[in-house]
C-alpha cells in the first residue's frame, strides 16, 4: 500500500489545522518557551510528512524485503533493483526528498548569514556613533528618541539610547537591559531564523506565516519572564510603555515595538503557569510529532 496519500493528508493536517488548535489555546502564553518548541516541532514534521510523500509518489510500488534492508527501502534509503533504470529512478526518488529536507535547510544558513551580515554593519556604525558603558554593560547611543535593544550572535552588543537612560528610572531601566540579554543569553536568533526561512519557503501555508508570527512574539515573552525574575512586573510593564516605540534595527532585538501592548496586558495579568501535567503532555507531544511521518511512512518491516 503506498503511503503517500496518508502524509499528505498528515501534512495537511499539520500544516491548515494545528495552527488554528496553538491560536486558539490559552497555554502558549503562559509557557512560551515550550510553545515556541511545539512551533518549530510542526514544521519538522511538515517538512518531514511531504519528503516521505515526495518519496512515496515518485516509487508509487513498495517492495519491502525483512530485517534493516527493508526499513531502510520503505524510509526510502536503498533500493531492491539492479536494473540500471530502476537504478536511476531510485536515485531520482532518493534525490526528491533530499531536497524537500535541504531547502529549509539552506533558507536557514541563508538566513542566518543575511541577519549576520546587517548586525555586522551595525556593530560598524555602533563603533563610530556609540560609546560603551562598563556600568550597564551596553553601548550608548547620543539620541533623544527612547530606544533599546540588542544584537545576538556573535559578539553580541546591547544597545540604549540617551533619552531612555533620561526617560526610565534605574529599576526600569535594569529591567529594560535584563529582557535584553535574556534574547542573548536564549540565543533567541536561532530560532527566529529557523522560522523566518520555514515562512519564507512556505509562503502561503498558514503553519509557516503563524510560526513565524509567534515565534517573534513568544521570545519576546520569554525575555519578558527573565526580566520579571528580578524584577516587579510593573516596574517591566511601565517600562515597555515608555519603550513602546522603539524598534530594534535588522537582526536584533527591541523591548518594545508592534508587539508591547500584547505583552503589556500578559505582564499586568500575572498568568500562572500550566499544570505540570499539561506541561508534560504537551512536551511529550512535542518531541513525537516530528516522528509520526516516519511511522506513517515506513511502516513496520514484516519478516
Amino acid at each position: 500500500m503506498n503511503a503517500a496519500p496518508a502524509l499528505l493528508g498528515y501534512a495537511a493536517v499539520v500544516g491548515f489545522l494545528a495552527p488554528q488548535l496553538m491560536l486558539r489555546s490559552t497555554w502558549p502564553h503562559r509557557a512560551p518557551a515550550l510553545a515556541v518548541v511545539v512551533w518549530h516541532g510542526l514544521a519538522v514534521s511538515f517538512t518531514a510528512a511531504l519528503a516521505l510523500a515526495a518519496y512515496h509518489l515518485a516509487v508509487p510500488t513498495e517492495h519491502l524485503h525483512a530485517g534493516l534492508v527493508g526499513l531502510l527501502h520503505a524510509c526510502g534509503l536503498s533500493s531492491s533493483s539492479s536494473a540500471p533504470s530502476a537504478d536511476i529512478a531510485d536515485g531520482l526518488a532518493i534525490a526528491l526528498p533530499i531536497l524537500v529536507i535541504l531547502l529549509p535547510l539552506s533558507l536557514f544558513a541563508y538566513e542566518l548569514v543575511r541577519a549576520s551580515r546587517a548586525r555586522s554593519r551595525h556593530r560598524r556604525t555602533l563603533d563610530m556613533v556609540g560609546r560603551r558603558s562598563s556600568r550597564l554593560r551596553a553601548t550608548v547611543l547620543e539620541h533623544d528618541l527612547p530606544a533599546a535593544y540588542c544584537l545576538p550572535g556573535h559578539s553580541p552588543r546591547i544597545v540604549v539610547s540617551e533619552g531612555a537612560l533620561r526617560l526610565l528610572s534605574d529599576e526600569q531601566l535594569d529591567a529594560v537591559l535584563e529582557h535584553e540579554r535574556a534574547h542573548v543569553a536564549g540565543r533567541h536568533h536561532l530560532p527566529r531564523a529557523a522560522a523566518e526561512a520555514f515562512a519564507r519557503l512556505f509562503r502561503r501555508l498558514p503553519l509557516a506565516r503563524h510560526a513565524k508570527e509567534q515565534t517573534a512574539i513568544l521570545l519576546e515573552m520569554i525575555a519578558d519572564d527573565r526580566a520579571m525574575r528580578r524584577h516587579p512586573r510593573e516596574v517591566l510593564a511601565t517600562a515597555m510603555y515608555e519603550m513602546a516605540a522603539g524598534k530594534a534595527p535588522a537582526g536584533g532585538f527591541a523591548v518594545g515595538g508592534p508587539t508591547a501592548l500584547v505583552r503589556m496586558r500578559r505582564v499586568l495579568a500575572a498568568q500562572r503557569r500550566p499544570h505540570v501535567a499539561l506541561r508534560g503532555s504537551v512536551a511529550a507531544a512535542a518531541l513525537l510529532v516530528p516522528l509520526l511521518p516516519l511511522l506513517v511512512g515506513c511502516p513496520p518491516v514484516v519478516g
